[in-house]
């Protein structure tokens, strides 16, 4: 490769000759002057050049500064290149305090002249031409929220001796049940399944003695929804951990990798996301709050909201009005609701022998689920009797089912939407602005 100077480095270099390369972002074509502002991965510069135009009077003039000046004057916007020139430090630059005098460009490939989208653009259209709208600095800082997200979360992990894992995404049976679930032809007339989670092979992992895991992978669901925080393919945050007393311990885990990942992200970021998206980043304190579903739904309907939903568990509004109450009370933007009816959870979940409740949790950020979490049922007797309860046929399931059957720990998990989290603690309004690239019912492109 060429040597080649980062943007974010130049305010530490001395002035002198210099190479950038990235791509144009807005050229103003001035009659004694031009600049071109020039932005890379990490930052953008402003180049200058003193304009040489073709003299009225037929006055010869420089060869090489006209031929600047004319392809200066027909960059488009997109354009990627490298310039060369001398770096000068100038406070006066509102960019950086620096900039490039022009002494060459060499043209890598040469942009359309009418760019496609534009900053007011719908938010479909931008998807349509994502590659164009990923060029934003705000976009471009998702992303690297999103890898300080995750090398915090694994650096929380593997400092703790948990195994990272890569289960299948091909699967010969459903993973919890028969909805949801993308079918995909196999070989020899057979059919296969995208794993809608790795929940099965998380507890696998477990019977084979691994004894905590953490997988960051893609997950498939085939569900028809365009709710602004639903996808039919999505990366999923998964970990599993053994010899637990409840979901309390994992839920325990979970709370301090949360702390640790946002922590990292403040540390790192949170400078240019209150910049760029006016967000303060708020580590959150321990333990969050906890409240038991029932007393949940009696919390919100003291607000006023009437819950629609029949199966006892909180919708949309009500998880927002939960929030709300959370924020109000305890200052804070997490709060785990706790022991679910066993009607809606599935039916490995295990539940309490005295209350009869499931061992389990959701996680809410900011009013918006984004994980659930529960301790395993382990016994499979009880696993039997708890599928045949769902109206699931055992003998589907005996693949999962023979992992019980040579001895299993008491071990219990979650899953937790990266997408939403991402989403979340920015501010946006829906997981397509911070998914590289989205995919739902009605978008397979680009």
């Amino acid at each position: 490769m060429s040597e080649r100077t980062l943007v974010q480095q130049l305010q530490s270099r001395e002035d002198g000759p210099v190479s950038v390369s990235g791509w144009v972002e807005t050229v103003r074509d001035q009659k004694k002057v031009q600049f071109v502002i020039l932005r890379d991965e990490t930052g953008a510069v402003q180049l200058v050049n003193p304009a040489t135009r073709p003299a009225e009077d037929g006055t010869e003039q420089d060869a090489a500064a006209l031929a600047l000046t004319d392809l200066i004057s027909n960059l488009s916007t997109g354009t990627f290149l490298t310039a060369t020139g001398e770096l000068k430090h100038d406070e006066r630059v509102k960019l950086g305090g620096v900039e490039i005098k022009i002494s060459g460009l060499e043209i890598a490939a040469a942009a359309l002249p009418e760019t496609p989208i534009a900053a007011d653009s719908g938010l479909d259209k931008r998807m349509d031409w994502r590659f164009i709208d990923l060029r934003q600095r705000r976009n471009n800082l998702v992303f690297r929220v999103q890898t300080t997200l995750e090398h915090a979360m694994r650096s929380y992990w593997i400092e703790r001796d948990y195994i990272e894992v890569h289960s299948p995404k091909l699967m010969a049976s459903p993973s919890e049940s028969n909805a949801e679930l993308f079918e995909v032809p196999y070989f020899e007339e057979k059919t296969a399944y995208l794993a809608q989670s790795p929940q099965f092979f998380k507890q696998m992992a477990q019977v084979a003695g691994f004894g905590k895991i953490f997988e960051i992978a893609p997950a498939f669901r085939a569900d028809p929804s365009f709710t602004s925080r639903h996808a039919t393919e999505f990366t999923s945050i998964d970990a599993e951990i053994s010899w637990i007393d409840s979901h309390e311990d994992v839920a325990r885990m979970q709370e301090e990798l949360l702390q640790t990942a946002i922590r990292a992200v403040a540390e790192k970021h949170g400078d240019e996301i209150k910049a760029l998206f006016d967000i303060d980043v708020v580590v959150p304190e321990l333990p969050f709050p906890r409240i038991p579903l029932a007393e949940a739904r009696e919390i919100v309907a003291a607000r006023g909201y009437d819950i629609p939903r029949t199966d006892g568990d909180l919708d949309p509004e009500g998880e927002r009005q939960i929030a709300a109450h959370v924020q109000e009370t305890y200052g804070h933007q997490f709060v785990f609701i706790t022991d679910y009816h066993p009607e809606i959870r599935a039916f490995y979940h295990m539940r309490d022998d005295e209350t009869g409740l499931t061992k389990s949790y959701d996680l809410l950020f900011n009013g918006v689920e984004i994980t659930t979490g529960a301790q395993r049922e382990h016994r499979v007797d009880v696993l039997i009797e708890q599928a045949k309860e769902k109206g699931l046929d055992p003998e589907h399931l005996d693949f999962y089912l023979d992992f019980f059957r040579f001895g299993a720990p008491p071990h219990g998990g979650f899953g937790m939407g990266l997408a939403r989290v991402l989403m979340l603690l920015l501010g946006q309004d829906s997981i397509r602005e911070v998914t590289y690239l989205f995919r739902g019912p009605t978008r397979l492109a680009p």
